[in-house]
C-alpha cells in the first residue's frame, strides 16, 4: 500500500480533537490544538524527499478537500487548517512524494510545479500568474491583503480596508481566484478585460456574474476588514468579512465554493473570515437554504449575521475630528460645555456644544447627537465600557486631545494652552447676526407661506409648507396648519421688558464665570417668559388660529427659529416644542413655552460658541393637529451615504413613539440602506441594526413600506434642490413617522450637513 494515502483522521466535537483511525509509525498526526484563531494545527514528523497535505472532510469516508500544504524536512511539520475549528469536521494528512507530485488544483501543473516557477501561481485553484501591480493569486500575509486594499464606506462600516476579488469559471471544477490591486482596478469588469484578457462586454461580463444562480460563470465580492470586531470566543480581535454586491443574491453553492478558494489561498494572514449576506435580498435567499447554509456552519463555513457583526464591535465612528477638553464622565448633574470631552452612559435627550463626545452605547448616524456632532465638527464615537478603558480611565478629570479616525481612537493628555488654542481655532472670528425678517405680522395657513418666508417665519415652518407643495403617492400627508411669525416673539419680549432682563443678567460677570450662575438665571428667564403678560391682540390672533381647527383638536405647536434646519447648520435638538391640549386653556400658555426654549442652557451656548447675537435670534412657531399614537418613527437622508454613486437613502426606523433621534432606555433603532443597485428588484435593503424593541427576525418597517418610504424622499430631494440653488453634495434629512391608520406621514425636512 502507498504510505502517501494513509490517513491519520480526527474528528472535532465540540471544537475539541479526538484522534481516530489508523496512524502510521513512521508519521502521525498528534491531536490537533488550536492557534489564536482558533484554526486546527497538526503536527507530523516529515522527511525531505515529500510534501504534505492536510484534508478535511465532513465524513470520515470522505470527500477530501485540501486545505493546506507544506514541502517537509527533517523534522516536526506543523499544517494548520485554512479556517477555525467547526463542530464536526475530519481530517487526514496526505504524504506526497516530491518525484510523483499531484496536481491538487487540476489545471495541467502539479503542485511543485506551481510552487518552484519563475512566476508562482497558487496550487489551490487555477489563476495563472499575474503582475504584483495588479494583484495577486493568494494573500500569503496580512502585508499582502494591506497592499491591495483600499479604504470604503459599507453599511455600518464607514472607512474599512477592502480588497476586491474576482473568480472566473466558478461554475466548474477548475475556478481561477485573483484578488485585484485596489489602487490601479477599482471595477471587476475592467481588472477580467485589461488583465486576464476577458474579451466580453461590459453587459456579458455583468450577465454571466451577478444577479442568476444558473447563468453565473463568474464570482466577484469583496473582502472586508473589521478590525474593530471582537469573536465572542475570545480569540483576538479582527474578522474578514466576504462580501457580494447588495442586490447579488449568491446561492450557497456558490459561497461555499467562494468561502473555500479564499480561505485556502489567503490563510496566512492570521485573521479569521467569515461569509456576511450584506443585503436583505441575500438575506432572504440565506434562509431560503438555510439547511445547506446550517449544515455547512458544522464542518466548511463560517458566516456572520449583520446583528452579531456589529453588535461585537466595541469601537463604531460616528464622525471624525479632533477635540481638545476636560474629560469627564457625564453623571446627568453637574454642566458640559465646549471645553468638555464627555463619555454619556446613556444618549443624552439634549446636548450643548462640546469639544469631544464618547457614548458607551451604540449610536447610529441620524441621532440628535450624532447630527449635533457633525454640526460642529465634534469628534464622536461609540466605545464600549469607555469609563473603563484603561486608554481613558486614568485620563477622567485631566485635559486630553481626543481623536476619532475609522481605525480606532486616539487619546493623550493636553495642556490648558492647547485647549483654549483649539477653541478660539474653530469658534468664528466675528459675530454673526441671524436674519430676522419682522415685516409679516400676522398668522398665515401654510397654503400661504413659500420657502422665501423662512427668514419671517422659520425654516422649518417654510419647509413643511414646502412640503405641501409636492405631489404625495396615495397614503401619504404631511401636516397641515399655521405658521407664527417671528414679530410675534419679538412684540411679546419687548411688551414685558424681557430683553432687557436678559441683557442685565448677561451683563453680571458670574454669568459668563460661573456656570451654575448661568443656569439659574437662564431658568428664572424662561420662567419670566412662560408667565409674561400676552398683549391682547396676540390674544385673539391666536384665539382665531385655533378655531379653525375642529373643536377639541390638540395642537402640536413646533419651534421654528432663524438660526435651525438652515444650510451648514441644523441646531437639531436645541429648541422645544410643545402639544396644547383643550384641557389647558388658552393657546398662548403652550406658545410661551415654546418661545421660552430660545433661552435654554443648550441653546444659548450653542449660540454662545458661534458668536450669534442671542437678541437677533426669533422663535416661530409652527401650530398644526397633534398625532396620537403611531406605528413607527424615523429619519432619513435622501443620500446614499455610503456610495454615493448609486441612487440611495439612509434610514433610521423605530417601533411606536421612541424616538430614533432622542431613545428612551437606549432602545437600538432599525438602521438601514435602500438603494438602486441594479439586480431583480428595483431597491435593495441593507440592515446595519435591528431595533432592540421588535422581536427577533422582525422588521420595524415592511420592505414595502421602506420602498413607499424611499420614493418619497426622491421627491423631497428634487423639489427643495433648485430652492437651495443647486449645491453640490446636497441632500435632504427628514422626519417621518407611520401613524395609527398605517399613513407615510412627513414631519418636516431641512439640509443634511455632510
Amino acid at each position: 500500500m502507498n504510505r502517501s494515502s494513509w490517513p491519520a483522521l480526527l474528528l472535532f466535537a465540540a471544537a475539541l480533537p479526538v484522534p481516530h483511525g489508523r496512524s502510521d509509525d513512521r508519521f502521525s498526526a498528534s491531536a490537533a490544538p488550536l492557534n489564536p484563531i482558533r484554526r486546527p494545527v497538526f503536527s507530523v514528523p516529515a522527511e525531505p524527499g515529500f510534501y504534505y497535505q492536510l484534508r478535511r472532510s465532513p465524513s470520515p469516508t470522505g470527500p477530501w478537500a485540501v486545505t493546506a500544504m507544506a514541502p517537509g524536512f527533517n523534522g516536526q511539520l506543523s499544517l494548520t487548517d485554512s479556517i477555525p475549528a467547526l463542530e464536526r469536521a475530519f481530517f487526514s494528512i496526505r504524504r506526497v512524494p516530491l518525484s510523483s507530485p499531484l496536481d491538487t488544483d487540476g489545471d495541467g501543473l502539479s503542485d511543485t510545479a506551481e510552487w518552484n516557477a519563475s512566476n508562482p501561481t497558487n496550487p489551490f485553484h487555477s489563476g495563472r500568474f499575474i503582475n504584483a501591480a495588479d494583484g495577486r493569486s493568494a494573500l500569503g500575509s496580512l502585508a499582502d491583503y494591506n497592499a491591495l486594499a483600499h479604504f470604503d464606506n459599507f453599511p455600518g462600516a464607514p472607512s474599512v480596508q477592502e480588497v476586491k476579488f474576482l473568480i472566473l469559471n466558478a461554475h466548474t471544477a477548475q475556478p481561477q481566484l485573483f484578488f485585484l490591486n485596489a489602487a490601479k482596478h477599482q471595477y471587476h469588469y475592467y481588472f477580467a478585460r485589461d488583465v486576464l484578457g476577458y474579451t466580453g462586454s461590459l453587459s456579458q461580463f455583468n450577465g454571466e456574474t451577478y444577479f442568476s444562480n444558473t447563468t453565473r460563470r463568474n464570482l466577484a465580492g469583496s473582502l472586508v476588514h473589521h478590525r474593530n470586531y471582537l469573536p465572542p470566543d475570545g480569540s483576538p480581535q479582527g474578522l474578514i468579512t466576504m462580501e457580494f454586491w447588495p442586490s447579488d443574491a449568491v446561492s450557497h453553492a456558490f459561497v461555499q465554493k467562494a468561502y473555500d478558494l479564499i480561505t485556502r489561498s489567503a490563510a496566512n494572514t492570521g485573521v479569521r473570515f467569515a461569509y456576511h449576506a450584506a443585503s436583505e435580498t441575500q438575506r432572504t435567499l440565506f434562509r431560503s437554504e438555510r439547511t445547506l447554509f446550517t449544515e455547512a456552519a458544522r464542518h466548511s463555513l463560517h458566516t456572520v449575521r449583520t446583528e452579531d457583526l456589529f453588535g461585537q464591535t466595541p469601537y463604531t465612528l460616528l464622525n471624525p475630528g479632533v477635540g481638545f477638553g476636560r474629560l469627564i464622565l457625564f453623571d446627568g448633574s453637574s454642566s458640559v460645555s465646549a471645553r468638555d470631552v464627555v463619555i454619556f452612559r446613556s444618549l443624552p435627550n439634549d446636548i450643548t456644544h462640546l469639544a469631544g463626545i464618547i457614548t458607551e452605547v451604540p449610536q447610529t448616524p441620524l441621532s440628535h447627537v450624532n447630527l449635533k456632532a457633525k454640526q460642529n465638527n465634534t469628534p464622536n464615537a461609540f466605545i464600549r465600557d469607555a469609563a473603563r478603558d484603561p486608554r481613558l480611565a486614568p485620563l477622567l478629570g485631566k485635559y486630553v486631545r481626543y481623536e476619532t479616525t475609522s481605525e480606532g481612537y486616539l487619546i493623550r493628555e493636553a495642556s490648558p494652552e492647547e485647549v483654549e488654542s483649539h477653541l478660539e481655532s474653530i469658534r468664528p472670528p466675528n459675530p454673526q447676526l441671524p436674519v430676522r425678517d419682522l415685516s409679516i405680522t400676522t398668522v398665515r395657513s401654510l397654503s400661504a407661506i413659500t420657502f422665501t418666508n423662512a427668514r419671517a417665519f422659520g425654516a422649518k415652518t417654510a419647509n413643511v409648507a414646502e412640503l405641501r407643495r409636492i405631489a404625495w403617492s396615495p397614503n401619504v400627508s404631511v401636516p397641515n396648519g399655521y405658521g407664527i411669525p417671528f414679530y410675534f416673539y419679538d412684540e411679546f419680549m419687548k411688551a414685558n421688558g424681557l430683553y432687557d432682563y436678559a441683557a442685565a443678567l448677561i451683563a453680571i460677570p458670574a454669568f459668563h464665570s460661573d456656570a451654575t450662575f448661568r443656569a439659574d438665571a437662564l431658568k428664572a428667564l424662561r420662567s419670566a417668559i412662560r408667565k409674561g403678560t400676552v398683549p391682547d391682540w396676540i390674544t385673539s390672533a391666536f384665539t382665531s388660529l385655533q378655531a379653525n381647527f375642529p373643536a377639541g383638536t390638540s395642537l402640536r405647536c413646533r419651534s421654528s427659529t432663524n438660526n435651525e434646519d438652515l444650510t451648514g447648520y441644523s441646531g437639531a435638538g436645541l429648541y422645544d416644542s410643545f402639544t396644547h391640549y383643550q384641557t389647558e386653556g388658552p393657546l398662548s400658555k403652550t406658545i410661551r413655552q415654546v418661545w421660552a426654549s430660545v433661552w435654554e442652557d443648550r441653546a444659548f451656548d450653542e449660540r454662545e460658541f458661534y458668536r450669534v447675537d442671542h437678541f437677533r435670534t426669533a422663535m416661530g412657531v409652527l401650530v398644526h393637529p397633534n398625532y396620537d399614537g403611531e406605528l413607527a418613527n424615523g429619519v432619513g437622508v435622501t443620500k446614499n451615504l455610503v456610495d454615493p454613486a448609486w441612487t440611495g437613502y439612509y434610514i433610521n426606523a423605530q417601533a411606536g413613539e421612541n424616538l430614533v433621534t432622542n431613545p428612551e432606555n437606549n432602545a437600538i433603532p432599525e438602521e438601514f440602506l435602500i438603494a438602486q443597485l441594479l439586480g431583480q428588484s428595483r431597491y435593495t435593503l441593507q440592515y446595519v441594526t435591528f431595533s432592540s424593541l421588535m422581536p427577533e427576525g422582525q422588521t420595524v418597517i415592511s420592505t414595502p413600506q421602506a420602498e413607499l418610504l424611499a420614493d418619497q424622499m426622491a421627491k423631497i430631494h428634487n423639489h427643495f434642490l433648485p430652492l437651495y440653488n443647486y449645491p453640490p453634495n446636497f441632500a435632504m434629512e427628514l422626519e417621518w413617522k407611520i401613524d395609527t391608520a398605517g399613513k407615510l406621514v412627513i414631519k418636516q425636512a431641512r439640509p443634511w450637513i455632510d
